[in-house]
């Protein structure tokens, strides 16, 4: 890989702050370890900033000249995110995808990293704690689920459907109201729709092939930069609501992925009108 990061260590390294930080206290949380963020909705927890540190210290051990792009650092410095757009080399890291669920108690979460080189997304690495096994892809490599015996499988998206017959998840609690009530009218359209709370999961569950979109608004390069990668070389096609290239830079825009181009344009045209 042109990043010089070895992926495989990467994907230890999160493996190794799920064990430390964050399945140790799943289902344990004391109501001073959660606390909200932007709303009631928008958590953060000791098993997110345990695991950052972790994983922050780790990865400078590893990819010391890299620059690190964590969740939690940039809530706690708006600025740190600001160094993405110019870095030759970074890593992006949610530790955990997913805290409204992992508060809840819910075992659908996810701790994710993607390597960012020259403005451009080259790898991506989603680990599942719960299932302990990881959705990874290496641009121009495929997509593959990795286990920790060292069997591989390598992914694929579903096969293209009629508008009327596709099923997916979209995350509509970010778009202005509007257009929300638009575009849950034109859910009608499609067989149905549905999400996790979790685009770790999510995304994993489109590059493997059991649904056939995802839609999101709000764009933070944890969140997606990882997902899209892996969705894209599953074969998926993925790009902002406007057609361009989603880049690990853009915060906004919105983002469709799809089983194949023609399948985003049929979505974009007649369900998702932003």
């Amino acid at each position: 890989m042109t990043s010089s990061i070895d992926l495989t260590a990467l994907a230890d390294i999160l493996k190794d702050a799920a064990r430390a930080e964050i399945l140790p206290r799943f289902r344990n949380l004391g109501t001073g370890d959660i606390r909200t963020k932007a709303d009631a909705t928008d958590l953060v927890t000791e098993a997110d900033e345990a695991a950052e540190r972790l994983i922050k210290a780790r990865v400078t051990e590893l990819a010391p000249t890299a620059v690190f792009i964590g969740e939690e650092t940039v809530a706690a410095d708006a600025s740190v995110l600001g160094a993405l757009a110019d870095a030759e080399l970074a890593v992006v890291v949610d530790p955990i995808d997913g805290t409204f669920n992992f508060a809840s108690g819910i075992p659908a979460f996810g701790v994710m990293a993607s390597v960012v080189w020259k403005g451009e997304t080259v790898a991506g690495i989603i680990y599942d704690p719960m299932g302990d096994d990881w959705v990874m892809a290496e641009k121009g490599a495929g997509a593959w689920l990795k286990r920790p015996n060292g069997d591989a499988q390598r992914l694929a998206t579903a096969q293209p459907a009629a508008l009327s017959d596709m099923f997916g998840m979209a995350s509509t609690g970010f778009l202005p109201k509007e257009i929300r009530r638009e575009i849950m009218g034109n859910m009608a359209k499609l067989r149905y729709v549905f999400g996790y709370r979790c685009a770790a999961h999510e995304y994993r569950t489109l590059a493997g092939g059991h649904v056939h979109f995802l839609m999101y608004n709000k764009l933070m390069p944890w969140d997606h930069l990882a997902g899209a990668l892996i969705s894209q070389e599953a074969g998926g096609y993925a790009a902002r609501f406007d057609g361009s290239p989603y880049l690990p830079h853009h915060v906004d825009g919105g983002l469709l992925l799809a089983t194949d181009r023609d399948s985003w344009e049929i979505l974009r045209r007649e369900v998702f009108t932003v």
